[in-house]
C-alpha cells in the first residue's frame, strides 16, 4: 500500500471547505495509477462537500404520507402567427409587389437618364472651358512672340527697341516678364530680358525676382528647345502668383530650334476661368499633373500635384485628346464622373461632379415614390386591424388560455361561447383542460413512486416491456439500528424522521443523476446506468455517497439541536450487468432492476456493518473510479451466495485540481464494527 498523498491529480475536482477538507495520513489508503494518455476525458466532478452546502432544494421525493398539491406539467411553446399579421402581411405584399417594382424602375430609369445627361454636360463643360483656355494662352503665346522678336532683333538703336516694348510689353497687362533664351555652346543663354517692375512692386518683388524664381524653381527649356509649348506654375511661397510660358522662336537652317521666349504670365489671368464655385470642379494641370488653376485658388498657388487622383492619372497617361470615366476616391469614398480635354500647350483641363449629385434628382423621386406607397399602406394597416379584430379577438383569449395551460395553470378557461367555429373549438379546448389535469394527477403520483424519469420514460414508451441488459451501478443504504430506534418512538415520529432524511437523500441522489428504485422500509435502492447512462455513472454514484456522508453529519446537528438522536447509515455500491425493465403482471408492474450485480450491492452495504464504516465499494466499482476518488482497501468479505471472498474498499475521499488528495470525513462515517448478517470478514 502506498501514501494517498503520492496519488494522481484530477483537474476536475476542486477543493471543499477548509474545515471538511483534512488530508489522508493513513498508511493503508490505494492510491492509483496515473491515467493513460489516451484515456477519455470524464465529466467535472464538482466539490461534494459544497453541493450538499449551496445545491438548491432537491425535487419531490416519496414520502411516509401524502404531500401537498401536484406539480403542473409544462408544455412546450410553439410558435403562433396573428391572424392579424398574416391579413397584414398579405395586403402589404400585394401592395408593395405592385408599387415597389414601378418605383424602382421610374427611378432606375430616371437616373440612367439622368446621369447620362450629366456626363454629356460635364463632357461638354471640359470642352468648353478647354476651348477658352486654349484660346487664351493662344493669346498668351502672340503676345510672348511678339515681345520676344522685339527683344531678339537687331534695332538702329536701343531706343527704337524700348519704343516698340513701349508699344506691346509695357501697355500689356498679362505679361509680367519675358526673356529670350538662346542656345550658346550646348547650353541655354538668356540674351534680354525685360520686367514690369510696377506688377512685381505690388509684392514688395525686385527685379532679380525673376533671377531668383528660375533658381528655386528651373524651368525645362529643353521642352521648347524640343518644339514643343510649355507651361509651369512658377508661384513661390512668398513671391508672385505667376504661370511660366515656354515658346520655340527661331530654328537654324536644319531645322533645330535655336531660340526660345519664356513668358511670366499673371497666374489670376487664368485663375479667373476657374474661379466659379459650384457643384461640378474645373481645374487645369500641366503634363506632369501640377495644377495651373483651380476653384481653391490655395492649390492654385501652391501648384500641388495632383496624380493620385485617377482622372489625373488618365489625363497623364493616356494618348486622348479627351476621355470620360467615373472613379472613387480612395480616401472618401465618395464617387465622380470625371472627363478630361487636353490643349495643344500641354495643359489639360478637368471637369469632375460627384456622382451623389447626379444621382439626387432621381434619388428625390424614389422617395417621393416610396412615401406615397408609405401613406397606403399605413392605411391599409389601419383598416385591416379593424376588421381582423372581430376575428382575431376570439383567437387571443384562446392563445393566451393556452399559455397558462403551458406554464402549468390546468385551471385555466377560454369563457368563450360564441355560435362559430371558433367557439367549438373553445369548448374543445377546456374539455382537454380536463383531461390533462386528469393526466397531471396520475403523473405526479407515478412520479413519486418510480421517479422523474423513469416515469417519463415509461410514459413515453421508451422502456422497454420485459426488461434489458445494462451496465449500471448499483447503490443500497441502510440506517443503522433502525429497528430498536423506532421501537422508542412514536410511529408519527418515525415517519417525520423518515421523511426528513429521504428528502435529504433522495434529492442527493437525483441531483447526481441516479434513479431511485425502491424504499425497503428504511433502506434506499438506487441505480445510476438505468433506465439511461449519462456516461460517468460509478463516478456520479461515489459523489452522491460523499454528498450523502456530508449531508448527514449536517442532518444530526439539527436533530441534535431539536433533542433527537443520531442517525448512522451504511451505504454500498457495485457495478456491473443487470436487468432493467418493467416486471410484474398485467395488472400490478413496477419498473426495477434485478440480477446479481443487485444482490451483491446489497451484501456490499451489509458488509459496513462488519467494517465501521458508512461506505464500501466492491473492486469493479473501484476499478472505475480510482482516478478521481481516494480509496483504502478495507479486506476481504465472504458473502453469502459467493464462494469466492470479495476486495472491499473505502471511499475516504477525491483528488483536488493540484492532484492532492482530499479526505472528507464526518463523525458517522466510521463507527464501531459488529457482526453482520450474510458477511462473514475473511
Amino acid at each position: 500500500m502506498t501514501d494517498s498523498a503520492s496519488g494522481n491529480s484530477n483537474p476536475n475536482i476542486p477543493a471543499p471547505p477548509t474545515e471538511l477538507a483534512e488530508a489522508s495520513t493513513e498508511s493503508n489508503v490505494v492510491v492509483p495509477p496515473p491515467p493513460p494518455a489516451d484515456a477519455k476525458p470524464q465529466a467535472p466532478i464538482p466539490d461534494p462537500v459544497a453541493l450538499v452546502k449551496d445545491a438548491p432544494a432537491p425535487p419531490p421525493v416519496p414520502q411516509a404520507q401524502p404531500n401537498g398539491p401536484n406539480q403542473p406539467q409544462k408544455m412546450a411553446h410553439r410558435l403562433k402567427i396573428p391572424i392579424a399579421f398574416k391579413l397584414t402581411f398579405i395586403t402589404v405584399l400585394l401592395m408593395l409587389s405592385a408599387t415597389v417594382p414601378i418605383a424602382l424602375r421610374s427611378s432606375h430609369l430616371f437616373e440612367k437618364e439622368s446621369g447620362k445627361r450629366e456626363e454629356d454636360t460635364n463632357r461638354d463643360q471640359a470642352k468648353t472651358v478647354g476651348d477658352e483656355v486654349q484660346e487664351a494662352f493662344k493669346n498668351f503665346i502672340d503676345k510672348s512672340k511678339l515681345v520676344g522678336s522685339i527683344l531678339y532683333k537687331t534695332f538702329p538703336s536701343e531706343e527704337n527697341r524700348e519704343q516698340a516694348l513701349d508699344l506691346s510689353f509695357r501697355t500689356d497687362k498679362d505679361l509680367v516678364a519675358v526673356e529670350v533664351i538662346a542656345v550658346a555652346e550646348g547650353r541655354p543663354l538668356t540674351l534680354k530680358r525685360v520686367v514690369n517692375e510696377e506688377y512685381l512692386k505690388q509684392y514688395d518683388l525686385k527685379t532679380d525676382y525673376i533671377d531668383n524664381l528660375r533658381s528655386v524653381k528651373p524651368f525645362p527649356v529643353q521642352i521648347p528647345l524640343n518644339g514643343d509649348i510649355e507651361i509651369r506654375n512658377s508661384t513661390i511661397e512668398g513671391g508672385a502668383p505667376l504661370l511660366t510660358l515656354g515658346v520655340p522662336m527661331v530654328r537654324d537652317e536644319f531645322g533645330n530650334i535655336t531660340t526660345i521666349v519664356l513668358a511670366d504670365i499673371r497666374l489670376d489671368r487664368i485663375q479667373k476661368i476657374f474661379s466659379s464655385v459650384s457643384e461640378r470642379t474645373i481645374y487645369l494641370i500641366d503634363r506632369e499633373g501640377h495644377v495651373l488653376a483651380h476653384p481653391n485658388e490655395k492649390l492654385a498657388l501652391t501648384g500641388k500635384k495632383l496624380d493620385a487622383i485617377p482622372i489625373v492619372s488618365l489625363a497623364l497617361t493616356k494618348k486622348v485628346a479627351q476621355f470620360q470615366t467615373r472613379f472613387e476616391d480612395e480616401e472618401t469614398e465618395e464617387r465622380f464622373v470625371a472627363a478630361f480635354v487636353k490643349t495643344p500647350y500641354g495643359a489639360t483641363v478637368i471637369s469632375q461632379v460627384p456622382e451623389a449629385v447626379i444621382l439626387e434628382p432621381s434619388q428625390f423621386v424614389r422617395r417621393q415614390a416610396f412615401l406615397i406607397t408609405g401613406v397606403v399602406l399605413s392605411s391599409a394597416f389601419f383598416f385591416i386591424i379593424l376588421f381582423s379584430a372581430t376575428l382575431t379577438r376570439p383567437l387571443e383569449v384562446l392563445v393566451s388560455t393556452t399559455k397558462e395551460v403551458a406554464q402549468g395553470n390546468l385551471e385555466a378557461r377560454t369563457h368563450l361561447r360564441t355560435s362559430d367555429e371558433v367557439g367549438e373549438l373553445a369548448e374543445a379546448f377546456d374539455q382537454m383542460v380536463d383531461g390533462l389535469r386528469e393526466r397531471d394527477k396520475v403523473k405526479t403520483l407515478f412520479n413519486k413512486f418510480h421517479g422523474t424519469g423513469v416515469a417519463s420514460q415509461l410514459i413515453s414508451g421508451e422502456i422497454k416491456l420485459g426488461g434489458e441488459q445494462r451496465e449500471a451501478t448499483v447503490f443500497f443504504s441502510d440506517i443503522r439500528g433502525f429497528t430498536s430506534f423506532s421501537e422508542k418512538i412514536s410511529p408519527q415520529q418515525v415517519v417525520d424522521m423518515l421523511n426528513e432524511y429521504f428528502k435529504i437523500m433522495v434529492g442527493i441522489i437525483n441531483t447526481n443523476h441516479g434513479v431511485v428504485d425502491k424504499f425497503i422500509g428504511d433502506a434506499i435502492m438506487a441505480v445510476w446506468g438505468a433506465p439511461e447512462s449519462h456516461g460517468n455513472d460509478a463516478v456520479n454514484a461515489i459523489k452522491a455517497c460523499i454528498e450523502m456522508r456530508v449531508a448527514l453529519e449536517k442532518l444530526n446537528d439539527e436533530r441534535m439541536a431539536r433533542g433527537e438522536s443520531e442517525v448512522k447509515i451504511g451505504m454500498g455500491l457495485h457495478s456491473g450487468p443487470l436487468i432493467a425493465g418493467t416486471i410484474g403482471s398485467d395488472d400490478r408492474m413496477e419498473y426495477t432492476v434485478i440480477g446479481d450485480t443487485v444482490n451483491m450491492a446489497s451484501r456490499i452495504e451489509a458488509a459496513t456493518k462488519a467494517y465501521g464504516t458508512d461506505l464500501l465499494i466492491s473492486e469493479v466499482t473501484y476499478e472505475l473510479v480510482k482516478e478521481y476518488f481516494t480509496v483504502e482497501q478495507a479486506g476481504s468479505a465472504v458473502v453469502k451466495g459467493k464462494s469466492e471472498p470479495l476486495k472491499l474498499f473505502k471511499v475516504t475521499g477525491y483528488f483536488d485540481e493540484s492532484g492532492k488528495p482530499v479526505e472528507v470525513k464526518t463523525r458517522y462515517s466510521h463507527y464501531e464494527a459488529e457482526s453482520a448478517d450474510k458477511v462473514k470478514v475473511a
